[in-house]
């Protein structure tokens, strides 16, 4: 004979999941403009990534905080993991040929 187990054991419920968890810190990224030379630091949001067919195509861009030029720079496949997986805004670039 088998006991049944009494009805909700082992289940979580969403209030209980989620106690444990703190407010998420958003992720930086530390960056430099090669016009001014400033050195700081930027939130995903601050970042556009770009991906093409090419190591020429896909890059990286965002405004100098400091003195405003729009800057762009290449993006290699390390470059990509992490701007991606620190909630970078991704646009994804079709050959139109």
């Amino acid at each position: 004979m088998s006991e049944s187990p009494e009805p909700g054991a082992g289940e979580m419920t969403v209030a209980a999941a989620f106690a444990g968890m703190r407010r998420a810190v958003p992720v930086m990224f530390k960056a430099g403009c090669p016009d001014c030379r400033g050195r700081f630091e930027l939130a995903a949001s601050a970042l556009r990534l770009a991906i093409g067919g090419s190591s020429r195509t896909t890059f990286y861009s965002f405004t100098c905080p400091e003195c405003g030029v729009p800057v762009r720079k290449p993006a290699g496949e390390r470059i990509v993991e992490l701007l991606t997986g620190g909630g970078v805004r991704t646009l994804r670039l079709h050959s139109t040929v």
